[in-house]
């Protein structure tokens, strides 16, 4: 990495995108278009590319704002890293794999990726103190919609049996990628939904929304064993009542609130 990078501005009054696409002529490099501005980043020397936009301004006879500064690189990685930080949740510790481990709590490595779920937003982490509650050693679990994994790999922790699903590919390889980072096991996986399950299970989890939660309420409950635990979450509270409504034949057993975000502990 070089010690400086040159990043160029261009705000055109108008005719933007014939200046959008001399600048993709001029430079290889990646465009960021922002709000009417377009800004280039290199390692080279981009002065030459600013008197190229300048006199090609002056020949349309339209204003054009330019800028082009050197600028020191900083460690972009190390400045990531310092951000995302650990959270401690219940016996839990989340962390990411740069941060040390705390030895009085149960480890979980999540690295922030494309799939939802870190510890930090207020579902996860409800959740998570619902497991701690609620989920015995030996239960087979289900975690619909899994996302990271985060809140399988909690339940793995714990001793649990556990089946993965989620409707996106990419949550399920990331899981298993979590998985193995936190030397933990699933038994089965599938690209869908609780609708795809072949067993009963005595932990059902669902960290979703509402609206989705509203439309599978059926097929969670059709998957959990009598007497099992369904833990739904991903809830606004404005869509409380709805919810409550569609699983209302369960017992309720716990209602955690954070901040807008509701998470509900049924038993059948």
């Amino acid at each position: 990495m070089s010690e400086y990078y040159f990043e160029l501005t261009i705000k055109p009054k108008n005719n933007y995108e014939q200046f959008l696409e001399l600048l993709s002529a001029l430079t290889n490099e990646a465009i960021e278009e922002k709000n009417g501005l377009l800004i280039a980043r290199s390692e080279d020397d981009l002065t030459h590319i600013e008197f190229g936009i300048n006199e090609f301004a002056k020949r349309l006879n339209i204003s054009c704002e330019t800028k082009c500064e050197k600028i020191e690189n900083q460690d972009w990685i190390l400045n990531y890293q310092k951000s995302v930080k650990a959270v401690e949740v219940g016996n839990f510790f989340i962390r990411p794999s740069w941060e040390d481990k705390k030895e009085d709590k149960i480890d979980i490595i999540i690295d922030p990726a494309l799939s939802f779920g870190s510890g930090h937003h207020e579902t996860t982490s409800s959740c998570i103190l619902a497991i701690d509650q609620f989920v015995k050693k030996g239960s087979d679990v289900l975690d619909v919609g899994c996302g990271s994994g985060i809140l399988s790999i909690a339940a793995s922790k714990l001793g649990c049996n556990v089946d993965i699903c989620d409707t996106d590919e990419v949550c399920i390889a990331d899981t298993k990628e979590n998985f193995k980072l936190n030397s933990v096991n699933f038994y089965n996986s599938w690209i869908g939904s609780a609708n795809n399950a072949v067993k009963k299970y005595d932990v059902v989890i669902a960290n979703i929304v509402a609206d989705v939660l509203v439309m599978i309420h059926k097929d969670l409950k059709n998957c959990l064993n009598d007497d099992g635990i369904l833990i739904v979450s991903g809830i606004l509270d404005k869509h409380l009542d709805r919810v409550l409504n569609k699983f209302k034949d369960l017992k309720e057993l716990e209602v955690i609130h954070k901040n807008e975000w509701v998470t509900i502990v049924f038993s059948k």
